[in-house]
């Protein structure tokens, strides 16, 4: 049987559980605006990666992204920038290796948080040369992505250990994402605003290895406080 002072354990050890799981929620989630020489965007982080929301702070704090380039755009699937190694690159030059970047310990939450539409998430290695999924310390992309059937979304969820729900499934169907990446990149936060900028940037020509043929670069970021309605 069990005791009431293991009983009361339980209860308290659940009441801390939830009393955090609150403050989580109550936390405000910070937000970043970008501005491109496409236009502004504006990101939020997800408070739940704090590792990535942290580093990615860090990162727009010290300026560090000032002049780094769009270097990786694939129309209705995702615009990749954070290359370090792209600040004032000459077009005609080919891009460095980013090896010297260092990587950050993955987040995964596909429970939480999936490649739907909008979604910021952190790129890394493939599998073969970073088994642990180590997310890139400094490159990110935004989800621009196609469209997925009822079908569609059962064929990615096989041999996963987890299901989408009904509102991602939605999201999925009615907004588009790229599925495929859900549960191996660590997805960190979402588009708030900009969505026409984004749209530019994604509509460029590009060349053989997705890069664009004309530099499109982030002239400035900084945290973003909205103004009180």
């Amino acid at each position: 049987m069990i005791s009431i002072a293991m009983l009361h354990r339980c209860l308290l050890g659940l009441a801390a559980l939830l009393l955090s799981a609150a403050s989580l929620l109550a936390q405000a989630r910070p937000q970043v605006l970008v501005e491109t020489s496409k236009g502004p965007f504006i990101l939020e982080l997800f408070n739940e990666t704090p590792i990535h929301r942290d580093n990615f702070l860090r990162l727009v704090d010290s300026r560090a992204y000032e002049g780094v380039q769009f270097h990786r755009v694939i129309k209705d699937f995702m615009i990749q920038t954070g290359h370090l190694g792209t600040k004032g690159l000459n077009r005609d030059a080919p891009l460095p290796q980013d090896s010297t970047e260092g990587t950050i310990v993955g987040e995964f939450h596909p429970e939480l948080f999936v490649h739907v539409r909008g979604a910021l998430a952190a790129a890394r290695q493939p599998d073969d040369i970073n088994p642990e999924m180590r997310s890139s310390a400094c490159q990110f992309y935004i989800v621009t992505g196609k469209y997925y059937t009822d079908f569609d979304l059962k064929e990615q969820e096989a041999g996963r250990s987890w299901k989408y729900s009904e509102e991602q499934k939605k999201q999925y169907m009615f907004e588009g994402g790229a599925a495929h990446l859900d549960g191996t990149y660590t997805v960190f936060g979402r588009l708030l605003d900009g969505w026409g900028t984004i749209d530019k940037i994604q509509r460029l020509e590009t060349d053989n290895e997705d890069r664009p043929l004309k530099n499109v670069i982030i002239k400035r970021m900084s945290r973003y406080t909205p103004k009180a309605k």
